[in-house]
């Protein structure tokens, strides 16, 4: 296996082509962008969210392992699948908002993607943001970094339907439909396993960020081909092709 921090010259071309082909780039916002989490606990936050569902009286709602999760994704899943379209999921998803704001001015800025952002926009390529967050978040976030033009208005995240969050293609299939875009002209910068599935889903290009080798591991282990531990690496590339 090629880290993602030793890459090959074919390694190279084969992240050169990529971005040649790709008119469209689809930026998951939690890993590639910045780290949402870094200074407000994920942790913590599903924690939050059990002990709150547990006051309630509503403990039987989740297993013992979903109890136990450091993941707010999963706890809000885990209600979905049980109460898909109730005012307690409606309640939850917009608990999990709240702090999702509360982490975003402490959120820690991915290395280098605030300058690949701007020069893949000034190159003329068109940019959307589809994640599992909310999307309040996201313009909260890219706002404060100057960044919200850049992608405006297509910002496709958390919905009510939270059975459409990745791994569902939807927020992918809803960006290339507002941009008017094929799959095949797309490019999609996720750094989980969910997001490589809901780009082959909706059939587009992946491009793994893995910013340590736990993470690395968890995207070839899922079968990303190209995976780079620094977007500095992507920045090159684009500049390269200016």
């Amino acid at each position: 296996m090629t880290s993602a921090t030793s890459r090959t010259r074919d390694d190279t071309e084969g992240l050169r082509a990529l971005i040649a082909h790709a008119r469209v780039v689809l930026w998951d916002f939690d890993g590639p962008i910045c780290r949402l989490f870094a200074g407000h606990s994920a942790e913590g936050v599903a924690s939050d969210l059990v002990e709150w569902l547990e006051g309630r009286g509503l403990r039987g709602l989740l297993t013992e392992r979903e109890r136990q999760s450091l993941d707010p994704h999963a706890v809000l899943r885990a209600v979905d699948r049980r109460q898909r379209g109730s005012d307690l999921v409606a309640e939850l998803e917009e608990r999990l908002t709240k702090e999702e704001l509360k982490a975003a001015p402490l959120a820690m800025p991915t290395a280098y993607a605030d300058p690949l952002i701007r020069t893949w926009t000034a190159v003329g390529s068109r940019l959307a943001i589809t994640t599992n967050n909310s999307p309040r978040v996201v313009r909260a976030y890219l706002t404060s970094r100057g960044l919200l033009a850049c992608f405006a208005p297509h910002v496709y995240g958390r919905t009510q339907d939270l059975h459409h969050l990745k791994p569902h293609p939807h927020c992918l299939n809803r960006a290339l439909h507002a941009l008017g875009a094929a799959p095949s002209a797309a490019l999609m910068i996720g750094d989980t396993p969910s997001d490589l599935q809901a780009a082959r889903k909706a059939g587009v290009p992946f491009l793994g960020y893995a910013r340590n080798k736990a993470k690395e591991k968890l995207l070839r282990d899922a079968g990303a081909t190209e995976v780079v531990g620094s977007l500095q690496t992507v920045l090159e590339a684009v500049r390269g092709q200016a």
